[in-house]
């Protein structure tokens, strides 16, 4: 029985799956983009967060890879590398995360499937591929929906004195952190998109409050209108959605389906469980 080791994995973390035989477990690692890490520090990240929780005498004979930041060949031969040179005998694919969000939505049949989690992703997949792609921008000129640009809006508002008393106080007693400090983080420090993302925790901690909801009412409707609209297969197949704000705020997701008369389909908090049926099957 060949053991497989299935992988995704966005900007803040990375799940990983052993199936196959008798060996079975699941595992996390930090997220790893090909975008801003190179094949040895990728190598450096697999060694010491993922080898020495494995078991030491499993044998992978092949790993399927799901990625942020996988889309070009450069990146795809930066991730190859770095799994090739710690595992030399598996046979590895490497695709990128919106592939994996396809397959663990839709299985084998057409869909559109969007990723809403540090960054944001979507496509048209036809059961088969991904035929249609809305180019996604990264979080400084897209990532609509996104954590990262969910947070970054509720910083706009905090650092522009717009939040009321209440919510500053809110703020304040979690972060407790300064203008210098979140200037720091995103313009001078490394990851400065998993560092936004952070703090769309603020945001499911403080629903409710008006200022939150109009933030994630107005963010998730951009990502409908900058992406979801520009499908024209959004009005004759399923919308289906995976990652942690999907997840997290999943009845806004409702919502806007509801209100734009579109048909909502699955929402997943991680893709593991569907990569794991279509690898299986």
């Amino acid at each position: 029985m060949k053991i497989k080791l299935i992988a995704d994995s966005g900007s803040t973390k990375a799940d990983w799956c052993l199936t196959g035989g008798n060996e079975t477990g699941h595992f996390a690692t930090q997220g790893i983009s090909p975008y801003f890490l190179n094949a040895q520090q990728i190598k450096e990240i697999l060694e010491r967060e993922l080898l020495p929780k494995l078991p030491a005498d499993v044998e992978i004979a092949e790993i399927f890879y799901y990625g942020t930041g996988c889309l070009q060949p450069k990146s795809v031969q930066i991730m190859q590398t770095a799994l090739e040179s710690v595992w030399p005998a598996a046979a590895v694919t490497v695709n990128h995360d919106l592939m994996g969000a396809a397959r663990a939505l839709c299985g084998r049949n057409p869909g559109i499937a969007s990723i809403l989690g540090t960054g944001s992703n979507s496509g048209f997949y036809d059961g088969t591929r991904i035929v249609k792609n809305n180019p996604g921008l990264g979080y400084v000129l897209g990532d609509e929906g996104s954590g990262a640009v969910l947070g970054k809006k509720l910083l706009q508002m905090y650092l522009y004195n717009s939040f009321d008393e209440e919510l500053k106080a809110r703020f304040d007693e979690t972060y407790n952190t300064s203008n210098d400090e979140i200037l720091e983080n995103v313009y001078r420090k490394p990851l400065p998109n998993r560092y936004l993302a952070g703090f769309a925790r603020f945001l499911g901690e403080n629903r409710g409050h008006y200022i939150i909801e109009n933030i994630l009412e107005d963010g998730l409707n951009e990502f409908f209108f900058n992406h979801i609209y520009k499908y024209s297969e959004s009005w004759t197949h399923p919308l289906h959605f995976t990652g942690s704000i999907a997840w997290n705020f999943r009845d806004i997701l409702q919502e806007l389906c509801e209100l734009y008369e579109l048909q909502l389909g699955r929402i997943l908090r991680s893709p593991m469980e569907g990569l794991l049926e279509y690898h299986q099957s």
